[in-house]
């Protein structure tokens, strides 16, 4: 019993670790020609809750981990809420909602390719055309 019970907590041991090894960090990025080179969470969050458009916000279109990741750390919302706030932006003329795309390479490509823009992604999109402004803890 004693040899099954030590099995079992290394095998426990081991699934935890390559949890913590496969989730990544989020990151936020924008142009590698920005100007920009850091950012607070409250600007990120007033930029995607439709509070500022000081910076043009690309978002990731499905639900995926990232996403949830970055709603629930930077904004304290989950994705329902940030519809809805978006919908009624929407709806009263007040705003216009990130640019959606599919996949944390095509955010990439985007911001890349627009010195206003700013996303967010696993670190392991990122490349030389952009940088990091800030890591969401």
């Amino acid at each position: 019993m004693k040899r099954s019970s030590k099995t079992m907590i290394a095998a426990g041991l081991t699934f935890t670790a390559a949890l913590q090894q496969a989730r990544a960090d989020v990151v936020v990025i924008v142009s590698a020609h920005s100007t920009i080179t850091a950012i607070t969470a409250d600007e990120i969050m007033r930029l995607y809750l439709g509070d500022s458009n000081t910076m043009t916000p690309v978002d990731i279109a499905t639900p995926s981990g990232t996403r949830r990741e970055f709603y629930t750390k930077v904004t304290g919302k989950n994705d329902g809420q940030v519809k809805a706030r978006w919908s009624k932006l929407v709806f009263t003329g007040k705003g216009s909602a990130p640019k959606e795309l599919p996949s944390g390479e095509e955010v990439v490509k985007a911001v890349a390719a627009d010195p206003h823009a700013i996303g967010y992604v696993d670190r392991s999109f990122v490349n030389m055309t952009v940088k990091i402004i800030y890591t969401v803890k």
